[in-house]
């Protein structure tokens, strides 16, 4: 076969500042997967983006050509609208857990795919894993059924899906081009189109525990993905929500599903509560479901009794104990005042490496590891009062995760107050 381009001159032509045909996206794109274009010349092409980025029209059609690798889902045939959530990725960040229940209680169906973590930011179906019985992959035939008779599923995505996102995906990470707006904005929108939700929102986080460090970035990568999503037919807005605090008391797989309970119980932190609640309401409204009462449902039950049918309907066991660590170190206030800043990213970073998380894809992850808190920004402690527990089975992990806490907070007089979501894109 005589390949219409070559990659050397798809290289020059971004390295050069200029924009690169349609033609030679699919190409490209196409080639890398087939494996004629070698991964050295996709990195020499990913940093020409980095540094040079993409027009929309770029964009899209970089999004469009990784749709087009591999398979597309068809949710057509339920008897119910599709809404789907992504999150850029945070540390705490458990909302997915009882946020598809409680969509699902509003006659919705919630094919939430999800992945697992790597690095600092927690991985939904590692969570979720901590149930006893509970298991991650399902066939195309259980996730339609399970959608048709109950409305929410989290489960693996198929290797089908945008297949060239997901070489891609490694090649960034280890070539220093994960945090590029247009190779972000293309990974996560060919995934989710390719998925065949009607309808999306996203959840874009900023701050330092996110890829986007402050609000102008995650704005722009939510307006970059939102016309991404209306420009293939998808109902789509987003939020950008703060992530420079955790998300809820809880960093880790078994403590953040005993929190996802909490909510669904009708109690739980109060920013985790708020964030599943709006972004409930946004799902809902994209499907044309303004008129539902959200918050209710949380209170009466009837979120925790869809939990409860989508957690067994996938083999786990919803009433089961729980695992925990066998080990814990309690991080003490070593002055009286108020609790002024926490640190995302140092607390995820800890987490992970009390095993909570993994550094390479194939790293096991321990199910009770992580860390409970026990103040936030705007609380006040005594000196001597416990700040946070780590939990861990390997006690040699302590040392390096509190190094990696040195300076994760400050305590003084007064706290700023937090806003957990800070604008919406629609």
């Amino acid at each position: 076969m005589i390949e219409p381009f070559d990659a050397v001159d798809v290289i020059r032509t971004k390295r050069d500042r200029a924009e690169l045909s349609d033609e030679q996206i699919a190409w490209v794109i196409d080639a890398y997967t087939r494996g004629v274009v070698a991964d050295e010349q996709m990195s020499s092409l990913g940093m020409a983006i980095f540094l040079n980025g993409m027009s929309p029209r770029e964009i899209a059609q970089w999004t469009h050509a990784m749709i087009e690798s591999g398979e597309r889902m068809d949710f057509s045939s339920l008897s119910k609208p599709t809404s789907d959530k992504h999150s850029t990725g945070g540390v705490g960040d458990k909302i997915t857990l009882p946020l598809a229940p409680l969509v699902a209680v509003f006659d919705v169906a919630v094919p939430q795919l999800s992945g697992r973590g790597l690095g600092h930011t927690g991985g939904t179906l590692d969570k979720l894993e901590s149930i006893p019985g509970w298991r991650a992959n399902l066939s195309n035939d259980e996730l339609m059924s399970q959608l048709e008779d109950i409305g929410p599923v989290i489960c693996a995505a198929g290797t089908g899906l945008a297949p060239a996102d997901k070489k891609l995906y490694a090649l960034r990470d280890i070539t220093g081009i994960v945090d590029c707006i247009p190779l972000i904005a293309s990974s996560i929108m060919s995934k989710k189109i390719a998925e065949g939700t009607q309808a999306l929102v996203l959840d874009v986080k900023a701050g330092s525990g996110a890829f986007m460090k402050d609000v102008e970035q995650a704005t722009a990568l939510a307006r970059t993905m939102v016309e991404l999503g209306k420009n293939a037919g998808v109902e789509t807005s987003a939020l950008i929500t703060d992530m420079s605090t955790p998300l809820g008391l809880t960093v880790g797989n078994a403590l953040e599903v005993r929190e996802s309970v909490e909510v669904l119980a009708g109690g739980g932190p109060a920013d985790v509560v708020e964030l599943t609640v709006e972004l409930a309401r946004e799902m809902l409204a994209l499907v044309g479901k303004t008129e539902v009462d959200v918050e209710a449902a949380l209170k009466d039950g009837r979120a925790m009794d869809m939990w409860n049918r989508m957690i067994e309907r996938q083999g786990g066991d919803p009433y089961a104990i729980l695992p925990t660590a066998k080990e814990t170190h309690t991080v003490t206030a070593e002055e009286s005042g108020v609790v002024t800043t926490l640190d995302a990213l140092s607390v995820g970073v800890a987490s992970w490496r009390l095993g909570a998380g993994r550094a390479r894809k194939e790293d096991p992850v321990q199910a009770g590891a992580g860390i409970e808190l026990h103040a936030k920004p705007g609380d006040t402690v005594t000196a001597g009062q416990p700040l946070m527990t780590l939990h861990t089975d390997e006690p040699q992990r302590f040392e390096r995760a509190l190094e990696s806490l040195e300076g994760a907070w400050s305590i003084g007089q007064q706290a700023a107050p937090r806003t957990v979501i800070l604008d919406r894109v629609s």
